[in-house]
């Protein structure tokens, strides 16, 4: 017979699924359904704690218990669902321009007309057709970095790009230094396989590379995922010196560089990547979802002769290939100059949505790039950075706070500022509110 508290914890949770209890409602405190439902106060106390643990309500302390945003899981980054449509969305970036469409409608029709279209239909290379994978290496050439399509492995966006390399290249428990704020998605991978995750302390403008060299003296580090080029989310491009020092410890210390480019392409005039630094260890990881569209899940993995068939092997496992449909697109985009249009218009873009940002910021610390779409803001110790973002979500404004970014002990009171996924309008306009919402709250801490 089911317990009677579960019986309650299934009709709370049928009310709050079907949209009956709307997110942010408050639900009675623990002594009136206790009244209420004729039980203890200790068995109403497990009811929520039950329903907290389900991902469906919030406790807040001196507020109450609220049905939760069940579009906005706790702590946002990747495990997030897309976010109600009257939410205004600054945690993820989906950046994209008018007339793509239309761009897309255009490619289409030309592989369509292409002679060889039944090819789409059989299985592919699992590194990509070689003639798509010489144009990718030669889109992403530039000074020092001269890739060949030996090199490039085609992969289904740079997030599956990190899972054949931790799948290929790491093994249960190998320990990799990270910084102490890095990729959301790095981290549930690191997770997932479990890898051991050690902190790179931060500096202003980039890792403590003293302290990655103290690390690999004390510890078997096995690699270092590293972010050089427009770091997410602390917006810093890493110079000559900081690279050449990376893969000096990297050499040091056989440590395997697992270099993530996705944003890469808003830096104009980067330095080099790490990969030309070190590469016969480095495994340099780009796609085109953000500098073209999310939803073309198409991504480069390019890496010395010596990891490609551990790397095979791992997109044998996930995916057997790359749709080439997919990847036919792109290469028609690289050829006729579309994706480098794309990167120019929203290199632009982004200038335009960091001046909205200096303009409504002016005053607050901040951390972010010229380039950027996205910015961190740390708040003061004594304010709750996940207080603000249920305040902001109240607001149907999403940001994700530090939580999902954070691999060292202690998680800080910040807020990670997604500007790409709305309109400059709404933009601007919830910006404002965030503001007011920082000023609030550290008023009130």
């Amino acid at each position: 017979m089911k317990a009677r508290y579960k019986s309650i914890v299934d009709r709370f949770a049928h009310l709050i699924r079907s949209g009956e209890m709307a997110a942010g409602a408050r639900l009675p405190t623990h002594r009136v359904l206790s009244a209420q439902e004729h039980i203890s106060l200790a068995t109403a106390t497990r009811v929520y704690h039950e329903l907290e643990a389900m991902g469906l309500v919030s406790g807040e302390t001196g507020r109450g218990t609220f049905v939760r945003e069940l579009s906005l899981p706790y702590g946002h980054g990747v495990d997030q669902q897309a976010v109600a449509k009257d939410v205004i969305d600054l945690n993820f970036n989906y950046p994209s321009l008018p007339g793509q469409g239309e761009h897309l409608r255009d490619a289409l029709r030309q592989i369509a007309a292409a002679g060889d279209i039944e090819a789409h239909l059989r299985y592919q290379p699992h590194a990509g057709r070689v003639n798509d994978r010489t144009l990718i290496a030669r889109h992403l050439s530039s000074r020092g970095f001269q890739p060949s399509a030996d090199n490039v492995i085609i992969v289904d966006g740079a997030q599956h790009g990190l899972t054949v390399t931790v799948m290929g290249l790491l093994r249960l428990g190998d320990v990799v230094a990270v910084d102490a704020l890095t990729y959301s998605g790095f981290k549930a991978l690191a997770e997932l396989y479990h890898l051991e995750l050690v902190a790179i302390p931060s500096l202003s403008h980039g890792p403590d590379l003293v302290a990655l060299k103290q690390l690999c003296q004390k510890r078997r580090i096995r690699a270092v995922y590293v972010m050089p080029t427009l770091h997410n989310p602390l917006g810093w491009v890493l110079s000559h010196r900081q690279r050449q020092t990376l893969a000096d410890i990297a050499n040091a210390h056989d440590l395997l560089i697992i270099e993530d480019a996705a944003y890469a392409y808003l830096c104009r005039t980067p330095p080099p990547p790490l990969a030309s630094y070190a590469p016969e260890r480095t495994v340099y990881i780009t796609g085109f979802s953000k500098n073209v569209a999310t939803g073309l899940r198409v991504g480069v993995v390019v890496c010395p002769g010596s990891y490609r068939a551990a790397l095979e092997r791992a997109v044998r496992a996930t995916t057997w290939n790359t749709p080439s449909l997919m990847t036919r697109i792109i290469c028609t985009w690289i050829e006729d100059g579309t994706i480098n249009r794309f990167e120019i218009l929203k290199r632009r873009d982004a200038r335009k949505r960091q001046a909205i940002l200096r303009d409504i910021f002016g005053g607050l610390t901040y951390l972010t790039h010229p380039n950027s779409y996205f910015a961190w803001l740390p708040l003061p110790d004594e304010s709750r950075a996940d207080r603000l973002a249920n305040v902001l979500m109240e607001n149907n404004i999403s940001v994700s706070t530090a939580d999902p970014f954070c691999t060292s002990q202690t998680v800080p009171q910040a807020l990670r500022i997604a500007l790409g996924s709305v309109t400059l309008e709404h933009l601007r306009a919830a910006l404002v509110k965030v503001r007011e919402a920082v000023e609030y709250e550290q008023y009130r801490a």
